[in-house]
């Protein structure tokens, strides 16, 4: 690893560009601006920043906001994010061309949400609600993607983003 890509303290800090897939590009390529490590919102805020992201095929960056509020929240609600995190990441590697990774993450995320206990989780304005998120939907979603990954479809992620709120399906 380049002496660059460590911070003061001596931690690991890629600092290499990427594309809109999160996919390491050459040292001084122009890349897409990365999303801030570490940023505390409010869980409507990670909500819609996320799906800005997935919107503009960008699934790598919105995993990094799930990834944010899963650790910034509270332990109660990790898995909630941490399994969203798992969907974007499945539909970064399914728009990659990994489809085995693609459709097992996918899977893995969908299994994961559907446990992740979201009684109390925001303001559940229908069962299997958090933060206005319809995550029957968003189980869904990922459940029938990996099908299609699995039986050789290509993937785009900006065609494909699912709708984090009011119906998961894309568009």
């Amino acid at each position: 690893m380049n002496a660059r890509d460590r911070d003061g303290e001596g931690r690991a800090r890629n600092a290499r560009p990427r594309d809109g897939l999160g996919r390491p590009l050459p040292y001084g390529a122009q890349g897409v601006e990365r999303q801030p490590e570490g940023v505390v919102r409010s869980p409507g805020e990670s909500v819609a920043q996320a799906q800005l992201l997935l919107d503009a095929g960008m699934p790598f960056h919105a995993h990094e906001v799930f990834e944010d509020a899963w650790k910034s929240g509270p332990d109660a609600e990790a898995p909630l994010w941490r399994a969203l995190a798992q969907l974007a990441v499945g539909l970064t590697h399914a728009a990659r061309g990994n489809a085995v990774g693609g459709a097992r993450l996918l899977r893995r995320g969908a299994d994961a949400l559907a446990l992740a206990g979201l009684d109390g989780a925001g303001d559940a304005a229908a069962p299997g609600s958090a933060y206005g998120m319809d995550v029957p939907g968003l189980i869904r979603w990922a459940q029938e993607l990996a099908a299609r990954v699995e039986a050789g479809a290509a993937v785009d992620a900006a065609a494909e983003a699912p709708r984090l709120t009011g119906g998961a399906d894309p568009g």
